[in-house]
């Protein structure tokens, strides 16, 4: 079972992340899942609990669990094998502190700095 990601394809920050992640997951972990599709998967619960799926990137682990913003980011950088370290430095004490309102701050304002595509890019 791969990890389900759900990200926002008409984002160009989202989108472009989403791909240096995917030529990094060389062991095919990772299933990116468009969030503007979601409701055509079995997880469209995610939306139904009302989730801000557009405002931060969220996961579902291949165990189950759920998670959003900065956890999705450092869950899926120790995931990699490249980036293993970096996903466990953010593990320890205080990291979350430190850059969940980092990570908001950039979802916040990402539409501004980069736009946003006028249609979904799906490749």
């Amino acid at each position: 079972m791969k990890h389900k990601v759900f990200f926002d394809v008409q984002c160009p920050l989202c989108y472009n992340v989403k791909k240096i992640i995917k030529a990094l997951d060389w062991t095919n972990r990772i299933q990116w899942i468009p969030v503007q599709y979601i409701e055509r998967t079995e997880y469209s619960y995610l939306k139904e609990e009302g989730r801000d799926l557009y405002d931060q990137i969220h996961m579902v682990t291949k165990k189950g669990e759920v998670l959003a913003g900065f956890e999705t980011v450092r869950r899926l950088l120790a995931v990699l094998p490249l980036t293993f370290p970096i996903g466990v430095l953010l593990h320890l004490p205080l990291m979350n502190k430190a850059f969940s309102p980092l990570y908001k701050w950039v979802s916040t304002n990402r539409y501004d700095w980069f736009g946003r595509y006028d249609s979904p890019r799906t490749t």
